[in-house]
């Protein structure tokens, strides 16, 4: 550990929280029935269902990282997210899967980290 080690967290949030809010406010503007229609083309069963939870862990969930708040219960969102991005969606249809695969590490690594000390959630929790 050294001096910078407290902002690690905190980057690793605001980087995979930002990527995924970005491309949940993408999502989000498409509409459920867009994104629903999507998925079932990719093969996902119940996919206006899928379209409902992946715009929230995109977004809201997302946010949440970005800020430290529920982290480890998000980035678990995020990790099974990404799984069934690359397994239904990107290798059937070979596709890149680069981009995946590092919000699939990067949030396997804010399970293991938690919020950070540099969080919303530690504030609040100082605030008692």
């Amino acid at each position: 550990m050294n001096r910078f080690s407290v902002y690690a967290a905190l980057l690793l949030r605001v980087a995979v929280g930002g990527v995924l809010f970005h491309h949940g406010l993408t999502k989000l503007h498409e509409g459920v029935p867009a994104v629903g229609e999507f998925l079932h083309n990719a093969g996902v069963p119940a996919a206006t269902v899928a379209a409902v939870v992946v715009i929230a862990v995109e977004t809201l969930g997302a946010a949440c990282l970005v800020v430290g708040v529920f982290t480890r219960f998000w980035a678990a969102c995020v990790a099974v997210e990404m799984v069934v991005a690359v397994w239904a969606v990107k290798l059937p249809a070979h596709g890149s899967v680069e981009l995946e695969v590092m919000l699939f590490a990067g949030a396997l690594a804010l399970v293991a980290w938690g919020d950070g000390p540099l969080s919303l959630a530690i504030g609040l929790k100082r605030g008692r």
